[in-house]
C-alpha cells in the first residue's frame, strides 16, 4: 500500500520518539513509537537506536521513509556543520545529519527541538485554535533549558547562524550567575525550571520541585511567594523583549515552567508593563500538543 507520509524523530536526552503521519492531513497518525536514547552508552549507540526505531516503524506501517525530519536539543554550527549547544553532551561536535543520511540512506533534515515545537504548534496546535491572525508565531520552551522558535507565514525561520529564536541566551539579569554557555545572567539562568528551584533553595534552605513551589506560594509560603514573584517579573521582561523585536501574533509557552498557571495571570501583567505598547495584543497560550509537539514538528520539517 502506498501512502504519502511524513516521518519525524524527536531525539531527547532519555527517549527517542518517532512518528509517521499523513502528509495531506498531518493530524492523522499512522505510527508512533518510543525507545530509550541510551546516550550514556555513547554516540554510536544513539545512532544505532535511531536506526532501530526507523526499522521498527517501517515494519509496523509496511512502507519506507523517503525523508526524515530530526529534532535535536542543539543546533548545527553554520561553519563546521556539527552539533553544538546540546545538553546531551554525546551529541556535541558530531555531524548527526550526515551520519544519519549514511546510516539510513534517506535525506535527513535536522532542526533544534524548540524550532520543531514552534512549527508544530503553528500548524497543528494552539496557534490554529487562537481566534486571531497567526502569521507570526513564536514558540517558547521553558523547561530544563530555555529556547524558542519562530514561524512566519507557516515557515520556520532559522536565521543565518541557525539560532533564530534562541532568546534563552539573551542577557536578563546578573543575579542569574554564570551560564553554561560562558555568559552571565542569561534568561536560562533565571527562569528555567532548575534556576527557579535553585533560587527557592537559596531563600529557604529547602529543595522543592517547581510544582511544589507554586503550590506553596498559593498557600502563603513567604519564600515561595518571593520566588514566584521573581519568576513573574523576569518572565515579563524576557517575553517583552521578544514582543518588542518580533511583535508576534501568538506566543505558545511549552516546557515544564509553562505549566505554571500564574504565568498567564501575573506573568501577563508583567509582560504588559515591559512592552513598548500601551496594550498587550499578542496571544500568549499554553501548547495544545503537549509533549507531542516536538515529534510532530520534526515530521513537518520534510513536508
Amino acid at each position: 500500500m502506498t501512502r504519502k507520509t511524513l516521518w519525524g524523530i524527536d531525539l531527547g536526552g532519555t527517549k527517542i520518539e518517532g512518528i509517521v503521519i499523513d502528509k495531506e492531513h498531518p493530524e492523522n497518525v499512522f505510527c508512533r513509537e518510543r525507545i530509550q536514547t541510551e546516550g550514556e552508552r555513547g554516540y554510536e549507540q544513539v545512532l544505532e537506536n535511531i536506526g532501530r526505531l526507523i526499522g521498527k516503524m517501517q515494519k509496523i506501517t509496511g512502507i519506507s521513509a523517503d525523508a526524515i525530519g530530526i529534532g535535536t536539543p542543539g543546533t548545527l554550527d553554520s561553519k563546521s556543520k556539527k552539533l553544538r549547544g546540546c545538553n546531551s553532551q554525546h551529541l556535541n561536535g558530531k555531524s548527526l545529519d550526515q551520519d544519519l543520511r549514511a546510516l539510513l540512506n534517506v535525506p535527513v533534515t535536522l532542526e533544534n527541538d524548540a524550532n520543531c515545537f514552534a512549527l508544530a504548534e503553528a500548524h497543528l496546535g494552539s496557534a490554529q485554535c487562537a481566534d486571531s491572525d497567526t502569521s507570526v508565531v513564536f514558540g517558547v520552551i521553558m523547561g530544563t533549558g530555555v529556547g524558542g522558535g519562530l514561524v512566519v507565514n507557516g515557515e520556520l525561520i532559522s536565521g543565518v547562524h541557525g539560532i533564530a529564536g534562541e532568546w534563552g541566551h539573551n542577557h536578563l539579569d546578573d543575579s542569574g550567575g554564570l551560564c553554561y554557555c560562558g555568559k552571565v545572567g542569561c534568561v536560562e539562568t533565571i527562569i528555567s525550571g532548575p534556576a527557579i528551584e535553585k533560587y527557592y533553595f537559596e531563600q529557604s534552605g529547602t529543595k522543592h520541585s517547581l510544582d511544589k513551589i507554586s503550590h506553596l506560594s498559593e498557600n502563603g509560603d513567604d519564600h515561595a511567594q518571593r520566588t514566584m514573584k521573581r519568576l513573574h517579573h523576569f518572565f515579563g521582561q524576557g517575553i517583552a523583549s521578544i514582543i518588542n523585536i518580533i511583535d508576534p501574533n501568538v506566543i505558545v509557552i511549552g516546557g515544564g515552567v509553562g505549566n505554571v498557571d500564574s504565568l498567564y495571570l501575573e506573568g501577563l501583567i508583567a509582560v504588559s508593563q515591559h512592552i513598548f505598547s500601551p496594550t498587550l495584543k499578542t496571544r500568549i497560550l499554553k501548547p495544545a500538543l503537549g509533549d507531542s509537539a516536538g515529534v510532530f514538528g520534526a515530521a513537518l520539517l520534510v513536508r
